[in-house]
């Protein structure tokens, strides 16, 4: 039990933690039913008398450095089993040894989890994410800080582990925080700790700096940040050296910075909201992340990532017509919006072929207006080019002249598609598509 424990804070598993595998070894080396080691949050502490014991169970103190900190060791058995005095010495062992286990627990930095199902790679083959993905790997090389641009949903945080997971810094933590999340008036504390006993009834701990030493400290939403933050920032970026709340020095800290916004940092400069002596700090080494309906052409191949990480719920696919639909829609909150779309496809499609009539009513839209009838009708191909150049026709003012210079046929040829079906009456205005009047034809030369 001892050297697994060893061996866990040497070596932090990456899908369980120091606590867990020490109460499955006692678990194991006292054949309990269950075993839990657990701090006594403050406001229920009161004075333990231990052990205690239930017949199904035995409490057991343990004793932690910090005499504010309660915890104790519950173990629990089958009814009718009487523990011996080998028991007790062994469960008062594994109590002592638990309390470094707590111990080490509160003082190490710990990597926040990834989300069962995070996409583990940057997903997609169009050209702009050939050049995003090359950005990445040259940038993750040095420990220059990092500024990522890209609008809400494109996958910053993805490119900033991608960074971490590629460079020198891969076994240290990655820590990530969220600065639109946090009070400012909470702000120094949380990113560069605070002393013990500062105030009354505060705790001393380190802040997300700390934390992050010898890994990657991943600001989001840095442009959030009020401008009186944003100075306490510049001085720790700039020194590489934090100054917890209520302490007389500084610590050195040994940590990439990599940093995230949603608006454009140039512009809120422009407009004061920014200090400029922080932006010329993080600027310089930038990458954009492409929004969603730059890159369309990664649609399929995103969605049918999500479609896989759900496989083991059911095993679906999409339509070609589904297909389209999802390559003609704007996306306004990029990919994770489509991860979103997909997870409701997949909780609320009725077969394992993903249609059309599947998808929400803004998804389908235009698509779902147009093209849907045409195929539910089995239209011809004559009657589809005819719908489309009085489409054209529409759009460049009814001047026969302007649609078939734009759609590159003779005048006759023209003709003969608008007479194809025609019953003789204008088309009504709301019957053709706003993209299709959106903008008026270039006037014929």
């Amino acid at each position: 039990m001892v050297a697994a424990v060893s061996a866990a804070l040497a070596h932090p598993p990456a899908d369980d933690n120091v606590a867990a595998i020490f109460e499955r070894h006692v678990q194991q080396l006292l054949s309990m039913r269950a075993v839990r080691l657990r701090e006594i949050p403050s406001r229920y502490q009161a004075r333990l008398v231990t052990p205690t014991r239930t017949p199904e169970s035995i409490v057991v103190g343990v004793p932690m450095a910090d005499p504010t900190v309660q915890a104790v060791l519950e173990a629990k058995f089958d009814r009718g089993r009487r523990l011996d005095e080998r028991d007790f010495e062994l469960l008062t062992a594994a109590a002592q040894l638990g309390g470094l286990v707590l111990q080490a627990a509160r003082t190490r930095p710990v990597a926040p989890s990834r989300p069962a199902g995070a996409i583990s790679e940057l997903i997609g083959s169009s050209p702009v994410m050939a050049g995003l993905k090359e950005r990445v790997e040259r940038v993750a090389t040095t420990d220059f800080t990092v500024l990522i641009e890209g609008e809400s949903g494109t996958g910053k945080e993805l490119v900033a582990r991608q960074i971490h997971e590629m460079g020198r810094r891969r076994k240290g933590p990655f820590v990530a925080v969220n600065c639109a999340a946090v009070v400012e008036t909470l702000l120094e504390a949380e990113l560069f700790g605070i002393e013990e006993r500062t105030t009354t009834g505060v705790r001393g701990r380190r802040g997300k700096f700390e934390h992050a030493d010898g890994g990657t400290l991943f600001l989001d939403e840095v442009s959030d940040l009020a401008l009186s933050a944003q100075a306490k920032l510049l001085r720790a970026i700039q020194d590489l050296a934090i100054e917890r709340v209520g302490a007389t020095g500084a610590r050195r800290v040994d940590t990439r910075i990599v940093v995230a916004t949603n608006r454009p940092l140039s512009t809120l400069v422009a407009r004061g909201l920014f200090r400029p002596d922080l932006y010329y700090r993080l600027s310089g080494v930038d990458i954009q992340v492409p929004p969603l309906r730059e890159r369309r052409e990664d649609i399929p191949e995103l969605a049918a990532h999500f479609l896989a990480r759900h496989r083991s719920a059911r095993d679906l696919s999409l339509s070609d017509a589904a297909v389209d639909a999802l390559r003609l829609h704007e996306w306004p909150g990029n990919v994770r919006e489509l991860e979103r779309l997909i997870e409701r496809v997949v909780a609320l499609a009725r077969t394992n072929r993903i249609d059309l009539d599947d998808l929400p009513p803004q998804v389908r839209g235009q698509y779902g207006e147009v093209l849907a009838p045409a195929l539910a009708a089995n239209d011809s191909m004559r009657a589809w080019a005819s719908r489309y150049a009085r489409l054209v026709f529409e759009r460049c003012g009814r001047n026969k002249r302007q649609a078939s210079r734009l759609l590159d046929i003779s005048y006759h040829t023209l003709d003969a598609y608008l007479r194809y079906g025609n019953t003789g009456s204008r088309p009504a205005g709301k019957r053709v598509p706003a993209w299709a009047r959106a903008e008026p034809c270039e006037p014929a030369v």
